[in-house]
């Protein structure tokens, strides 16, 4: 049966688990403001793609995923869920910078690294197909006997959901019942193209009860709400609830990428409810409920900066592949040193 539900978070989440988020909140935050310096800058090739307003999402099911057993294919806005999940930070400034140390050995940039044995997948440009990935993911696991216990996990965009992709891949996985979240972050924009323009339901999670999926619906811009209801769908997937569908509502807080000044969005939109930035009413709300403090918040700034400095340093130290002496092979093998 299909379950519709929405949260304004009337419960209260786990203390600790909440704080966990936030503190990836603030370190996506923290080194996707390096990196946007370090494009404008002219050290970065390639495109930067921001996921400001949409950290709370992210964390919030990076955070309740788990390194090694469940699988994670984080999109562009993801940098928040990838840290939370487990990615070192050197990995993101390894990718961006180009380095030979880094998980794609310098072979790819920016948003597209992963490492697969660890259970997180490489992005996919074509949004929507990470949907039938980590389905297909899941599926392998089940083959082999590995499958309890698992939950597989993507956070998509709005447009994304109108690929045929994004149809394939949830139907695929509702029919065979695999523990897997989809998160919608539904933005109000693909790209410049505004949600009016691309589907004609009242809602996404409308769509959950025509695939036979559980649907829950969360404000994105509210901590409290996004730890409750998503970290409740990671817990039904695992617990033998078969598919979950979320749809987030936010706004995208910058262009599409750092080449883009997002002229298109409406001022009235921007001033509206899901223009709030996730990071100032997240620590609102947990100064408010007593679970940090303004002398906490500034250690935490403290470290995350650090952390963040000394990975664009060692990055920037390091050299980038030398076509003369790489084997330009697959990279899969773990005796490569590459993705693993």
């Amino acid at each position: 049966m299909t379950e519709q539900e929405s949260s304004t978070a009337a419960s209260t989440p786990d203390k600790d688990f909440t704080r966990e988020i936030y503190r990836s909140m603030l370190r996506g935050r923290v080194i996707e403001t390096k990196l946007s310096n370090l494009y404008k800058a002219g050290k970065i090739v390639g495109g930067v793609y921001l996921g400001k307003g949409q950290e709370a999402v992210s964390a919030a099911l990076g955070t309740s995923l788990e390194w090694g057993k469940d699988v994670f294919a984080p999109l562009i806005r993801d940098q928040a869920g990838r840290m939370a999940f487990g990615e070192d930070p050197l990995d993101t400034t390894r990718t961006y910078l180009g380095s030979a140390k880094g998980p794609m050995r310098g072979r790819d940039g920016n948003i597209h690294r992963g490492r697969p044995a660890d259970g997180l997948l490489a992005m996919i440009s074509h949004l929507g197909a990470a949907v039938a990935q980590v389905g297909g993911a899941l599926l392998a696991k089940r083959l082999k006997g590995e499958l309890d216990g698992c939950v597989g996990a993507t956070c998509i965009g709005d447009g994304a959901t109108s690929t045929g992709a994004f149809h394939e891949g949830l139907n695929f996985v509702a029919v065979e019942r695999l523990p897997m979240v989809v998160v919608v972050a539904d933005n109000q924009f693909a790209y410049s193209t505004p949600t009016e323009k691309q589907y004609a339901c009242d809602d996404l999670v409308d769509r959950a009860q025509g695939y036979g999926v559980a649907g829950h619906s969360v404000d994105g811009t509210d901590l409290f709400a996004c730890a409750e209801v998503i970290g409740n769908a990671v817990a039904a997937a695992r617990a033998g609830g078969g598919p979950q569908l979320v749809v987030a509502k936010l706004l995208r807080l910058t262009g599409h990428g750092e080449h883009d000044d997002g002229s298109y969005v409406p001022q009235e939109v921007r001033d509206g409810r899901y223009g709030r930035d996730c990071i100032e009413v997240g620590k609102a709300q947990l100064i408010e409920r007593g679970w940090l403090s303004e002398e906490e918040y500034g250690q935490w700034l403290e470290e995350i900066n650090e952390e963040a400095q000394s990975a664009v340093a060692t990055a920037q130290r390091e050299d980038g592949p030398n076509p003369y002496q790489e084997e330009w092979t697959a990279i899969s093998s773990p005796s490569l040193g590459g993705l693993q």
